[in-house]
């Protein structure tokens, strides 16, 4: 065993640490911290726990800055109406639509008696707006907006469908609706109205420095708007196709949630536009004829069409009911 009593001692009062001798040991001078100069500002932290109005509650230049809901910060609120993107109208010419023309082509009269084919029409409306309601909460809100009208094959009746669709949307008491010839190729909704030419869609998407809205005619029929096709291009399909096809429809919608947009499109089995407008709406509704619509063409036609989420099926020029459904006379009304 050790005998610690002849190690020698420091002298009373100046006792050193093992850390202090081995510094003289060692030198460990160059590890020290340099000297603080004076008159230097105490760190945030410290500032901030002094008591008085703390940092946050001072005011800010960049407190005014208004911040999109996925940078949001807490404590910053910011309206709905702010967020929200202006309304474009649907300020256009107004014209009157020829009612005789109407009766004429067997077509639903505005304020008219109740008949057969417009309860028909009240029904295919009502899914279709339903449709349109449900898929607005999803991500796809501005394409449930849009319908387009299709048929396999030409003399099918999607004008005449598309046109009697539009007129019973437009009764509707919280809704409107805007009919778009989009058969570039043979555009036959503005002679189906009797309405006058003039640009349209076409023309939008051609020139930049013209707005879709601008070229929508008004009607005398309350909530009913018509988009012409525009001028005749043989490259109708490939300024579908265009980047700028997306905004020229989002404008068509923006800021009014209760309006639809109708497309009345070229056969899909005798155009490729009917193909890419179905890349842009949220249903589609594929008019097959009784009597003249085979299986084959309606299934190709689905197939091009298959880019729309929604296909529904309207079957046209149908004589028979196996349940015996005679709409219109209830209202005391016959065909």
């Amino acid at each position: 065993m050790t005998e610690q009593s002849k190690i020698p001692l420091p002298p009373e009062g100046k006792a050193r640490s093992l850390f202090e001798r081995a510094e003289d040991l060692f030198g460990l001078e160059a590890f020290a911290a340099p000297p603080v100069p004076e008159g230097v500002a105490e760190p945030a932290v410290k500032r901030s726990s002094r008591k008085g109005p703390s940092v946050a509650a001072q005011p800010r230049p960049f407190d005014e800055v208004q911040v999109a809901p996925q940078a949001a910060v807490p404590g910053i609120e910011i309206s709905a109406a702010e967020l929200e993107l202006a309304p474009i109208p649907l300020s256009g010419p107004r014209h009157a639509i020829d009612r005789a023309r109407l009766a004429e082509q067997g077509l639903i009269l505005p304020d008219g008696k109740v008949t057969a084919l417009l309860e028909e029409f009240r029904i295919v409306k009502r899914q279709l707006l339903l449709s349109a309601r449900a898929a607005r909460r999803s991500d796809a809100a501005s394409r449930a907006q849009r319908v387009l009208v299709c048929s396999p094959l030409p003399g099918e009746g999607k004008t005449f469908c598309a046109t009697n669709l539009a007129l019973a949307i437009a009764a509707e008491k919280d809704s409107e609706v805007l009919l778009v010839d989009a058969d570039f190729a043979k555009p036959s909704i503005l002679s189906t109205l009797g309405l006058p030419g003039g640009r349209g869609l076409m023309d939008a998407l051609a020139d930049p420095t013209i707005r879709a809205e601008e070229c929508v005619i008004a009607t005398d029929v309350p909530g009913l708007f018509v988009l012409p096709a525009g001028s005749t291009s043989n490259s109708d399909s490939e300024f579908l196709a265009s980047g700028r096809t997306s905004e020229v429809l989002d404008r068509l919608t923006q800021g009014a949630p209760n309006r639809i947009v109708i497309f009345d499109s070229p056969p899909a089995l005798a155009a490729s536009p009917a193909a890419e407008l179905a890349k842009h709406v949220g249903q589609a509704l594929v008019v097959a004829r009784a009597d003249l619509t085979g299986q084959s063409a309606l299934e190709d036609a689905l197939t091009l069409l298959s880019a729309c989420p929604d296909i529904k099926l309207l079957l046209n020029a149908a004589h028979f009911s196996p349940s015996g459904r005679r709409f219109g006379t209830y209202y005391g009304y016959g065909e």
